[in-house]
């Protein structure tokens, strides 16, 4: 009867070695895919950040916001007759992609986002996430962001 517990307990050692080693592969494999993709992932927040301004500026039929690359990389946002400004910034050595809205209200934080890899099952990819390790909606963020810039409340009502 003894034998059998000992057994049980260097099963259960066993198990929870393998389980820890796994995890800390796991959480090698997805910090190495963040550091690969987190290029990707920028083109993904400027092409959206484009994408918005181009739908917002075709629906008002002027050039109500104006996107522009900043020599130092970043996209910086101007809406027409409203001295704000949103900046959205991608910082490649720390993987975090920063949001600074001035038009926001001044108890607001500027929004920081964490670029983190995953798997998704056959192969690792990359993504945005929140304080909270939350995946971001990207699109819902950004014209979350331009409304507020444009004067209006964060959500449509």
């Amino acid at each position: 009867m003894a034998n059998e517990n000992a057994k049980r307990a260097a099963e259960e050692f066993l198990a929870a070695k393998l389980a820890e080693e796994s995890q800390l592969l796991e959480a090698q494999l997805n910090e190495q895919a963040a550091i690969a993709l987190g290029p990707t992932v920028w083109k993904r927040v400027a092409a959206t950040v484009n994408s918005q301004c181009r739908d917002w500026n075709a629906v008002t039929n002027e050039q109500t916001l104006s996107c522009r690359e900043t020599p130092l990389g970043d996209l910086r946002i101007l809406c027409a007759g409203r001295t704000y400004q949103m900046i959205v910034h991608y910082d490649s050595r720390k993987g975090f992609v920063t949001i600074k809205n001035s038009a926001r209200p001044e108890n607001e934080p500027d929004t920081i986002l964490r670029i983190v890899g995953y798997s998704n099952g056959t192969e690792r990819d990359a993504h945005l996430v929140r304080s909270t390790s939350e995946p971001v909606n990207l699109d819902m963020l950004i014209l979350g962001h331009l409304r507020v810039l444009a004067g209006l409340s964060r959500r449509a009502e």
